[in-house]
């Protein structure tokens, strides 16, 4: 009997641990330690990526502080992160009255976007350039609104010129409705 007990003893010990080991070790090693090791392996991902969208963010802002203060004000005016129409119709009537050309009427209205295409490039711009469309009626000679056009032209905002009628005169004077595009930063 002395040897039946002897291996009595190895064989419940061995059945136990085994228990133990399907019945609590397994289950928790591939259960909810296996979803904490998945949750720390998305986490440190998701810090990666914050560390490496901070250093872009950092390098982005000092190649910013590297612009000359000149010319990023010629650069906020040439694109502005907002829009203030007053002063735009007020800008466009300033350089008006210097050409000789008198504008009647003006009106705006929100564009949709800054382009109609839907390339990848031109759906990024339409994320962040926003548009506001204006209509001019104005009166003067073709001289007067060729010079408001180079007017135009030179002024530090971008904008373009989308559409031009003229409505013909025997006087001298004509009459003529624009449409301009004006963009700004969303």
């Amino acid at each position: 009997m002395n040897f039946g007990q002897n291996h009595l003893f190895p064989i419940v010990a061995l059945m136990i641990s085994a228990g133990m080991f399907f019945g609590y070790i397994n289950p928790t090693w591939n259960g909810s330690i296996a979803s904490t090791k998945a949750a720390i392996a998305s986490d440190n991902q998701v810090l990666a990526s914050a560390r490496q969208y901070a250093a872009q963010q950092n390098q982005l802002a000092s190649e910013r502080n590297a612009i000359p203060p000149a010319d990023m004000t010629a650069l906020e005016n040439l694109l502005p992160d907002s829009v203030d129409n007053v002063q735009t119709i007020l800008d466009l009537n300033a350089i008006a009255a210097r050409s000789g050309l008198s504008i009647t009427s003006a009106d705006v209205a929100q564009g949709q976007g800054a382009s109609g295409s839907t390339s990848g490039a031109a759906a990024s711009a339409v994320n962040t350039v926003g548009s506001v469309d204006l209509s001019l009626q104005a009166t003067g000679s073709f001289a007067a609104l060729q010079t408001f056009l180079r007017g135009v032209e030179s002024n530090q905002r971008l904008l373009d010129v989308e559409s031009l009628n003229i409505s013909g005169s025997t006087n001298g004077v004509y009459a003529y409705q624009l449409h301009v595009r004006l963009y700004w930063l969303r």
